[in-house]
This record gives C-alpha cells, sequence and structure tokens, in this order.
C-alpha cells in the first residue's frame, strides 16, 4: 500500500491514503481515462486535502515530456476576415477546459496550410502532440498528416472519420446527419433538394453529408439530380454566389442542404434578393448550429454537433497516442435543430 504520509505531501502519500499505487496516482492526477472515475475524484479530493499540486517539471523530466499539446488552426475564408472558422471556435472552450482539467498546457496556433506547420513542433520539441482543426482541400492535407506520421509526431485531427484514416481522427457522423436532414425535408414534401457544398473528396465531410442525402433520396424513391449540386467552400459569400450559380441554372427546386451554417447564411442572402421566401418556396437546412443560426429570419434549421464530448475526445485520442501509439477513430451521431427556416415549427430530432 505504501508508505505513511511524512513532511510535504507526495504522490506516494495519496496513494497510501487512497489505497491504491502511486502510478495510478500520477495517471489519476493528469485525468488518464484508464482510472475510473470513482477511484480518480478519491485521489483528487485527497490531494485537494493536502494541498498537493503536481511538480510539472519534475514529472517531464522523468517522462521526456512538456506536458503541453499545441492546438493548430488551419486558415479558413470568412466574411469577417478572422480567417478562422467559428465552429472551431465554439469547440475551443471545450478543449481548453478539458486541458485544464487533465493539468496540461495548451498551446494555440494559427496556421496556413501551405507553410511547414508540420515539421515545426516536431523539431522545436514544444509540444507532445497536435490537435488538428480545420484543413481546406483534404488532397493536400493527407500529404502532411502522412510526413508527422513517418516522422513519430502524436497528433489528432477533427474530420471525416473513415478507415482509412491517416492517424487519431475524431469527428461527427457526417453521412448519418445527411441522412436526417434529407429525411426531414422529404417528410415536409420537399423532393427536389439542392445541395451546396463541395462534394468531393477534397472535402471528404461535406462528401459524406451529401452521400447522406442521396441515401435518404434513394430510399424514399426520389433521384438525385446532380444539376442540383454546386460547389462551395465554407464561407457566405461563398455561399451567395453558389445559390446565384443555381438559379441562374434551374429554379426548378423546393429545398438546399446547405454544408455548412456559413455557406447558409449566403443562400439566405441570395434567395431573398431573388424573391424567393424562406420556406415557403424554398426550406432551407445548414450544419454547425452557430450561434448566429438562430438569429436569421427565420431562424435557421440546422445540424447540431456534440462540441464538449468532441473536445473531450480529442484529449482522449492524443493522450492515447502519446502514451501507448494508439489509433482512435471516434464518430459522434449529430442531431437536427428544427427552426422556422424549413417547417416554421421549431423542435431537436436525432
Amino acid at each position: 500500500m505504501g508508505r505513511k504520509p511524512t513532511g510535504r505531501p507526495t504522490s506516494f502519500d495519496i496513494a497510501y491514503l487512497a489505497g491504491v499505487s502511486q502510478p495510478t496516482v500520477s495517471r489519476a492526477l493528469r485525468g488518464d481515462r484508464s482510472v475510473s472515475a470513482k477511484t480518480r475524484s478519491k485521489i483528487e479530493k485527497i490531494a485537494a486535502e493536502l494541498s498537493y499540486t503536481v511538480d510539472k517539471n519534475a514529472s517531464s523530466l522523468r517522462s521526456q515530456r512538456s506536458n503541453t499539446i499545441a492546438l493548430l488552426f488551419f486558415e479558413d475564408s470568412t466574411s469577417d476576415n478572422s480567417n478562422i472558422n467559428p465552429f472551431f471556435l465554439s469547440m475551443l472552450g471545450s478543449i481548453t477546459r478539458e486541458c485544464a482539467n487533465r493539468g496540461l498546457d495548451l498551446i494555440i496556433s494559427f496556421q496556413k496550410m501551405e507553410d511547414d506547420w508540420h515539421v515545426r513542433y516536431q523539431d522545436s520539441h514544444r509540444a507532445d502532440g497536435l490537435i488538428l482543426l480545420g484543413y481546406g482541400d483534404y488532397t493536400e492535407y493527407e500529404k502532411k498528416l502522412r510526413q508527422l506520421t513517418s516522422q513519430g509526431t502524436h497528433f489528432v485531427r477533427w474530420g471525416s472519420v473513415r478507415a482509412d484514416n491517416i492517424g487519431s481522427t475524431v469527428g461527427s457522423d457526417n453521412f448519418g446527419a445527411g441522412e436526417i436532414v434529407g429525411n426531414h425535408l422529404i417528410s415536409a414534401g420537399r423532393h427536389k433538394i439542392a445541395f451546396i457544398g463541395e462534394a468531393d473528396e477534397c472535402y471528404p465531410e461535406f462528401a459524406d453529408r451529401y452521400a447522406g442525402l442521396c441515401s435518404a433520396l434513394a430510399n424514399a424513391n426520389i433521384d438525385a439530380n446532380p444539376d442540383l449540386v454546386i460547389n462551395a467552400l465554407t464561407s457566405e459569400e461563398d455561399g451567395y454566389r453558389a445559390t446565384k450559380v443555381l438559379l441562374n441554372r434551374t429554379r426548378d427546386f423546393d429545398a438546399v442542404f446547405a454544408a455548412s451554417d456559413l455557406i447558409a447564411l449566403g443562400v439566405q442572402r441570395a434567395l431573398a434578393e431573388a424573391g424567393l421566401t424562406i420556406p415557403d418556396d424554398i426550406a432551407l437546412v445548414g450544419f454547425d448550429d452557430l450561434p448566429a443560426a438562430s438569429h436569421t429570419n427565420p431562424p435557421l434549421t440546422t445540424i447540431s454537433q456534440d462540441l464538449m464530448s468532441g473536445g473531450v475526445a480529442l484529449l482522449d485520442a492524443l493522450q492515447a497516442s502519446i502514451e501507448n501509439d494508439a489509433i482512435t477513430r471516434r464518430k459522434f451521431p449529430a442531431k437536427l435543430k428544427i427552426r422556422g427556416s424549413s417547417t416554421g415549427r421549431s423542435s431537436t430530432a436525432a
């Protein structure tokens, strides 16, 4: 059971009082999920009673780790010139809280995809691992993920979760979410559904959302019309431009599934300029449930992703990679927030 407490409190003292081993105390105090919640709570309570704090320098010397995680945002085109997708800003809170819970320091860095970010942190030993948010064209991003893997860098990314992913990946069930949107629109009597977003392998999350929509249409014996698919990146301006292209091509559609809320904001503006009302003429659904989604006129029906669980899962996956070289692939279900843009009423559906 270990030695009795003496003098300045140590992890061995906590182990003695908790009736566990010293390594279990160390794992518990850094938030390792391999220690049960009940045991972690007991250890944390004893540590607080003893006014015990982790000596990060000693811990780092023993493990040859910095106890620091680097969170890398990648540039996205935005109307406010911030160049950060607001969806990832929403996720930042859960990641920072979870790092604090685990006694980890967090470096937050803004990167351009074309830069050599994939070698910078490995060479400088500034962080034990990387959390990657955003990526642009996945075909270019994939090359850098392969280099991260080859040089032994620990990382996890938020994105499309597939069997052939490189490294650890956490994300939403984009295909399932696309099916939910398709079923919702079909049940509302909409059969000519346009999709606005890059539905190809350069943007696998968008491609999965469109594939889910097509599955819902097929299950309802409705043919997906490729003429109603217009490419757009995640920005209001791209959503506006793509909707103009769609309207110039055809007005024979009764709903739009926008691959992101930012795109949906642009869709709303373009439809209003064309004299079309939402949802009477065109039903509209977005994706991400950004704060702005509930304040549009009418409020935007959208897909909500589990940001809190996602942030925790990103840290779980990264720590599993750092400690055991484990590869994690975890997918979270999404929920549909039904608002006025698709039916004129509000509710939530899984």
